[in-house]
């Protein structure tokens, strides 16, 4: 899901405009710019929490993996794919939300660890 997300041709959210206006005209706080970014970090919680699977003894190696791959995302999205845009905001939310998913994966390991 993650790479048609980031490979599609056109602006992924370019469905939901009219529901996204809705929601700003309702609720001006969470503007639209808010809204990506929080969405930047949940698309990639995912990849951080199976990184923390798969790299049990490197785990410091995902956040630059997450880095990395969002770099590489934002550069192909503004090479070439032409109504895409990259943005550096997306680079900080995508490593975000991989950082999340490690600490959800850590957390929870420690609470197991202590429970049992």
């Amino acid at each position: 899901m993650l790479a048609t997300i980031a490979v599609w041709p056109v602006p992924v959210d370019s469905g939901a405009r009219g529901l996204l206006t809705l929601v700003q005209r309702a609720v001006p706080v969470p503007a639209y710019a808010r809204i990506e970014f929080g969405a930047n970090i949940v698309l990639f919680v995912p990849l951080g929490v199976l990184l923390a699977l798969i790299l049990r003894r490197s785990r410091y190696l995902i956040i630059p993996i997450a880095f990395v791959a969002t770099v590489v995302i934002e550069s192909v999205q503004g090479v070439v794919l032409g109504l895409r845009t990259p943005s550096v905001l997306d680079i900080v939310a995508n490593t975000a939300g991989a950082c999340v998913g490690l600490l959800l994966v850590v957390g929870f390991e420690a609470r197991r660890r202590h429970q049992g």
